[in-house]
């Protein structure tokens, strides 16, 4: 077997011409952006992607340890994938650090308007839990977790491969791993599924809420994640690697894309028919310029791209045995959902709707970011783990 991956040079090359798309943006944005309106636009743009691309590669993360503790066998063949995907959360992880820190304690903009509570009897009350102290805590805490945890799935899966199997090791390793998936799922639920999109999110529009915002943010996230690995595999499998890993991987993964898109729409479509229903002014507000304002060809094209035309090309079993057709499908809903959450945050900032060159330029610079360090992470492993005791069931898996 293939399985050692060695990072091909245009793999590189392309990773530094869209870092470089994404730094030579960062400034022409510092001088192109001026005034208080120029500013905000500079720093939201950086939260959006910077959140985003976060969010979807601790996915990987997370498609490890849900995997893990229902005792898939399935996917272990393509386990290094989500692996390599997921180291890329540390320096993610530290670029949104860092920026929350100029955000919160820089003043940089005017992003976060909680930071000011003064005069404001609503601010005021949530100022408990919506203040500089308590949401840098939590954020370093958040993100601290997630990096500890997500290096210590990848460091005991490669710690496999230089152990001689025997079935009481094979039962050690999988009740090892599924406790520390297990400490991985909670610290998710807690976070992406809880309070961490509230506040580095939905603060943004602080005279608003909505107890699904946290399951919307992780839908969104979730199958954009998916839609990542796949595109990582068929790519692989395109130089040659993977070889036993067939059509019946990437046809659940492309049922995964599929059924998750549908949860998806149904958040989508559940949190704003119950604020439409309720017809409270103060909860319609966060509504009023997505659908009726500026926005409105945005949030509707977010509905037709995220939940129309995934559930249209999936809906056949043939096309999910395609690899154009789910690598073109895949690329298009990573793009549906960046631009979900730039419906997200730009409304709450900069007001106006304009057209993202800076945005995508970010967002660029963040995908080369990751194909960087997915590219080196894959080459520092074995593509397959082969003491690991599911590795024959993924390798005759059919559906």
């Amino acid at each position: 077997m293939k399985d050692q991956f060695v990072v091909p040079a245009r793999l590189k090359t392309t990773s530094y011409v869209l870092l470089g798309i994404g730094l030579l943006t960062l400034l022409i944005g510092l001088f192109a952006f001026s005034g208080e309106h120029g500013a905000t636009r500079f720093w939201a743009g950086l939260l959006q992607n910077s959140t985003f691309f976060l969010m979807v590669v601790l996915a990987s993360t997370f498609f490890i340890a849900a995997t893990t503790l229902a005792h898939g066998g399935w996917q272990i063949g393509f386990r290094r994938v989500p692996e390599a995907i997921a180291m890329a959360v540390p320096a993610l992880g530290v670029i949104l650090l860092v920026l929350l820190g100029f955000l919160i304690f820089g003043n940089k903009g005017h992003v976060f308007h909680w930071i000011h509570p003064e005069g404001d009897r609503i601010l005021e009350g949530k100022a408990p839990f919506l203040n500089p102290s308590f949401v840098s805590i939590a954020s370093v805490i958040t993100i601290g977790a997630w990096i500890a945890l997500t290096m210590k799935i990848r460091k005991m899966s490669i710690e496999e491969d230089s152990w001689t199997m025997t079935p009481n090791l094979g039962k050690s390793l999988l009740w090892r791993n599924s406790v520390w998936c297990a400490v991985f799922i909670v610290v998710y639920a807690l976070s992406i599924g809880s309070t961490t999109p509230w506040i580095w999110l939905m603060s943004i529009d602080a005279h608003w809420f909505s107890t699904m915002y946290s399951w919307y943010t992780f839908a969104s996230t979730w199958v954009s994640g998916l839609s990542l690995i796949v595109l990582f595999v068929i790519y692989l499998k395109g130089q040659g690697y993977l070889t036993w890993v067939n059509d019946e991987h990437i046809h659940d993964l492309g049922k995964f894309i599929f059924a998750f898109s549908i949860f998806w729409a149904y958040l989508w479509f559940s949190q704003y028919m119950l604020i439409w229903y309720a017809n409270m002014p103060e909860e319609t507000v966060y509504f009023q310029p997505r659908v009726w304002g500026a926005w409105r060809s945005v949030f509707f094209l977010n509905l037709i791209i995220n939940f129309v035309f995934p559930l249209l090309i999936f809906m056949k079993r043939s096309t999910k045995r395609n690899y154009t057709v789910v690598t073109f499908t895949a690329a298009i809903v990573i793009f549906g959902h960046w631009l979900d959450f730039y419906q997200m945050v730009m409304p709450g900032t900069v007001g106006g709707l304009h057209f993202p060159w800076y945005e995508l330029g970010i967002g660029l610079g963040f995908v080369g970011l990751i194909i960087l360090i997915t590219g080196n992470q894959l080459a520092k492993a074995p593509l397959a783990p082969k003491n690991h005791p599911y590795m024959k069931e993924s390798i005759i898996h059919h559906t």
